[in-house]
């Protein structure tokens, strides 16, 4: 299982992001998919997660309405639309499969004005 993040960067409060997570190793299309974040000095959170065909998406209450989780089975790529960012958003942000425990090594956003 390979798990590959980007899209990370430098943005000022209120612009917008999208990452990006390739993933390899397993057979995509069966297993939901999830974003964390790790804020630094905090435990990693569970940001989003969406199901194996799209139509289920969960969101933590701090990303509702700001955060939109949204995947593409036929490139194996699972995505995060941010806006509305805040300074609080700030840290690294990981994919993850469902249901098994591998990490990429995450790309790193900074709300920062």
């Amino acid at each position: 299982v390979q798990l590959v993040e980007s899209g990370g960067g430098l943005v000022q409060p209120g612009g917008s992001l999208r990452l990006s997570c390739t993933a390899s190793g397993f057979t995509f299309s069966s297993y939901y998919m999830s974003w964390y974040r790790q804020a630094p000095g905090k435990e990693r959170e569970l940001v989003a997660t969406i199901g194996r065909t799209g139509s289920n998406t969960n969101y933590a209450d701090s990303t509702k309405g700001r955060f939109t989780i949204s995947r593409d089975n036929t490139k194996k790529m699972v995505y995060l639309q941010m806006s509305s960012l805040k300074l609080e958003d700030t840290g690294v942000y990981y994919c993850k499969v469902g249901g098994m425990d591998y990490w990429g090594k995450g790309t790193l956003v900074t709300v920062s004005s």
